[in-house]
């Protein structure tokens, strides 16, 4: 963190489309739009067939967009040096300022900087800071990526003798932290410092303090290394995320003026992986439980919004997720802060492929010239973060064999592809030299510890084989397969003494509120990578019965990471739906099945599989699914339960029979001919009754139902309430077929941020003040506007009592 800096955000204007003339000072861009960043341009599109990104990219557009913000600084700024520094920007950001060309950066998902300083007008006169964002050339990512500046910008202003963004390298080693500290001096002349460094702890309290002197030769930049001793540190884990700030001071010897002032956020946490035994942190046997994410945030896109991320987290914090795999690029600075607070292991992720292609204008494009700098850049901006555990160099690269071919393939084939073996001409042979593709793999793994040996590295790979050229380098710390379940049991065979972790499992497929059954009919779709797949419903089943070719069912990987204790743990592929890749389907569906929880951030079934099995001191009870059907229908009821040794059913208070978990099923299962009424599940332990549940049949639908996340929310301008609109019938029940289409009004403090629903053959636009209720649910995300108050929302359809609700801001 850097105290230094002020968020750059506000005060930009926008226009869609070229105009290589906007970099100029003199440019008139009065006719432009209005923003405040970060902004994603392509949520704000329509879905089409036609847009280049495909449905791979979520059917939404891309192109070419100008950025422009006008600005004066602070007077008694000679002196100083004057910084941008950009979190991220999708993709080929060029930037300007005055005119003058500082750079640009490919890669949509690395944080870069600028130094403006030389091309600023003096202080309080104006200038003019322009950006063109380039996302024309698509596909050029497996999911939706966005377009725009959809992360946080800052500007920081400094001494000349500083320390730079990402200065600082904290280390812990039992009570002690050793500090590596980077001082820049950009004077003309040598200068003699005095660094102060303290530790901070939670309830702002000093706890340690190490002060040393160090000369500064001009134009250069030195490290400082110290080390400080803390007395009984308050241990970092997933339960209690205790962190200390480091304060580093830079003092100038001569005058005694302090010169910067730099914190860093750290903890003292000790991890292991076992090639035998597993996982253990700060010494206690655990299991790494979860989850890959996306960066989108459903309606908003992807733009960065803390309280969006917020809410990501708690609802998988509460489902017992203790572990984040950032899939598969650089996160959002955010994100690592606030896994960091709630107590979240991450497996931080560089690349998505290497030099060799998976769609037609990738990242591949720029690896060669750039794959230095941004692993790089990655490491050394995260290595500070206690949450993250392990660096992962790239994801299903197809470099693991000696020559794919799926740089041929349209980008829905290569994406099946990827998961299918290959022959074994293309892997590595006993005994043979090193391939091109292996010494990539050792190059990057070696860059990462050249800046950071505290950390274990590792690569999704999804060729198990021990001729993968990634893993005949012998560059990884940590074997990690995506899928081919098979394998895992030969892991200890075929890789002797190394770790091993599932990085990318499950790949299960679900829509919620919808239930095929029979529930015991496995579907695998598609059947084949080759093989046209369709199916009428466009949907999938919620009773953890459908699932990819190269995939289980969440239950099936669950008892592999139980049932072998040198499995370190697993990522569910995935935690939340995402933008894109809809697989099993092509359009319409623009967006993924693979979510544990829906697009709009509503828990699918299994959702309470994972709480009952990963949360164990919650008491779990869930009865699916809903009880509107046919009369007569034979419908399969399932339970998730734990804390009990049996769940009894009753339909209109008569017994339908007592079912138990078994070593090969983790849920309760009855079949039972619907009629209407009420189905109850009571569970027992010891035959005393620990929870019960209710499913009732509901009526027409009569009203609609309002539900805020929070009742109050900060009126800084970003923060958000996600507001659960639900179609009830006249006693409340939600009517799971209900379709209406519901239309909301935010009037007051805040303003209609997105709306959704969850459904991901849906073509509504996300920003609009509609939205149809999928199988009863809809979604209003309303942010605050920056003023102090009350928003009112209403919402109404037709033919139901409408309803409205106050949510403060302050």
């Amino acid at each position: 963190m850097d105290l230094r800096v002020r968020n750059f955000n506000s005060g930009w204007k926008f226009c869609l489309g070229d105009s290589p003339e906007a970099k100029e000072t003199t440019y008139d861009d009065s006719g432009w739009r209005a923003l405040s960043l970060p902004h994603d341009w392509a949520i704000e599109g329509s879905f089409s067939l036609d847009n280049p990104s495909g449905t791979g990219g979520g059917a939404l557009p891309g192109g070419i967009g100008w950025y422009r913000k006008t600005f004066r600084l602070p007077e008694n700024i000679a002196g100083k040096r004057v910084f941008v520094d950009f979190d991220g920007a999708y993709m080929n950001a060029s930037v300007f300022v005055n005119g003058t060309f500082l750079g640009t950066r490919p890669y949509g998902y690395a944080s870069f900087s600028y130094d403006m300083t030389g091309c600023l007008s003096a202080g309080g006169s104006e200038s003019v800071i322009a950006v063109r964002i380039d996302n024309a050339e698509q596909p050029n990512s497996r999911w939706y990526s966005g377009c725009g500046i959809y992360r946080n910008v800052w500007l920081r202003i400094v001494d000349e003798v500083h320390i730079p963004k990402d200065g600082t390298f904290v280390m812990s080693e039992g009570s002690m932290l050793n500090v590596e500290t980077n001082i820049e001096n950009l004077s003309q002349k040598n200068r003699k410092v005095r660094l102060v460094t303290t530790v901070i702890d939670a309830g702002g309290k000093e706890v340690a303090s190490v002060s040393s002197g160090k000369k500064l030769p001009k134009g250069k930049c030195t490290v400082a290394k110290q080390s400080v001793n803390v007395r009984n540190p308050k241990l970092w884990d997933v339960d209690s995320p205790n962190l200390y700030t480091v304060v580093s001071s830079v003092i100038d010897s001569k005058t005694g003026k302090t010169l910067d002032t730099y914190t860093t956020t750290t903890g003292f946490r000790t991890f292991r992986f076992d090639a035998v035994k597993g996982f253990s942190l700060n010494g206690k046997a655990m299991k790494i439980n979860g989850v890959c994410m996306h960066h989108d945030a459903g309606a908003l896109g992807a733009v960065v919004n803390t309280a969006a991320i917020t809410r990501q987290l708690r609802m998988l914090k509460d489902m017992g997720c203790n572990a984040i795999r950032c899939t598969h690029n650089p996160p959002a600075p955010e994100l690592l802060d606030l896994c960091d607070r709630m107590g979240f292991l991450v497996m931080d992720e560089s690349f998505d492929m290497w030099r060799k292609r998976k769609s037609a204008h990738d990242y591949s494009r720029y690896f060669d010239e750039w794959h230095e700098r941004d692993l790089d850049d990655l490491v050394r901006r995260d290595r500070n973060h206690p949450s993250v555990i392990m660096w992962s160099i790239g994801n299903e690269v197809l470099e693991q064999w000696s020559d794919a071919k799926a740089d041929t393939l349209s980008l829905a084939e290569a994406n099946l592809i990827l998961n299918f073996g290959h022959s074994k001409d293309q892997l590595a042979g006993e005994g043979e030299e090193m391939s091109v593709n292996s010494l990539i793999t050792a190059k990057l793994a070696n860059r990462v510890r050249a800046l950071d040996t505290t950390r274990p590295i590792t690569a999704g790979c999804n060729e198990p084989n021990p001729g993968n050229h990634l893993f005949r380098s012998n560059a990884l710390d940590i074997i990690g397969f995506n899928y081919h379940d098979d394998w895992f049991k030969d892991v200890p065979k075929n890789f002797p003494g190394k770790p091993f972790n599932i990085t990318e499992s499950v790949s299960a497929l679900m829509t919620r509120g919808y239930y095929r059954m029979p529930a015991d009919t496995m579907f695998v779709w598609p059947e084949r990578w080759d093989k046209p797949f369709f199916d009428s419903s466009l949907s999938c089943s919620s009773y953890d019965n459908c699932h990819v070719p190269w995939g289980n069912t969440h239950e099936g990987t669950m008892k592999h990471v139980r049932d072998n204790e040198f499995i370190t743990g697993q990522f569910v592929w995935t935690g939340f739906d995402y933008l894109g890749e809809p697989t099993p389907y092509g359009w319409p569906a623009r967006s993924s099945y693979f979510g544990i929880i829906d697009l709009a951030g509503f828990p699918k079934d299994v959702y309470y599989l994972y709480q009952s099995e990963w949360q164990r001191e919650k008491t779990v009870l869930h009865l699916f699914p809903h009880w509107n059907w046919e009369e007569g229908r034979e419908v399969d009821v399932w339970a998730y339960y734990n804390n009990a040794d049996e769940v009894e059913l009753f339909l209109n208070g008569a017994s339908q029979g007592i079912s138990r978990k078994t070593d090969d099923r983790l849920h309760a299962a009855w079949k039972v001919r619907f009629e209407p009424g009420t189905l109850t599940a009571v569970s027992r332990k010891d035959g005393v009754e620990i929870a019960r549940k209710e499913v009732r049949t509901a009526g027409l639908p009569h009203h609609l139902r309002l539900t805020p996340d929070r009742a109050e929310i900060a009126a800084d301008g970003t923060d958000l309430c996600y507001i659960t609109a639900e179609v009830v019938d006249k006693d409340g029940m939600v009517c799971p077929w209900a379709t209406d289409k519901i239309t909301f009004s935010v009037e007051g403090t805040a303003f209609n941020a997105g709306v959704d629903n969850g459904s991901p053959i849906s073509h509504e636009p996300f920003k609009a003040d509609s939205r149809k209720a999928f199988y009863g649910k809809a979604l209003l995300i309303v942010q605050s506007n920056g003023s102090e108050g009350v928003c009112k929302i209403k919402a109404s359809a037709p033919g139901l009592e409408s309803v409205g609700i106050n949510i403060k801001t302050k």
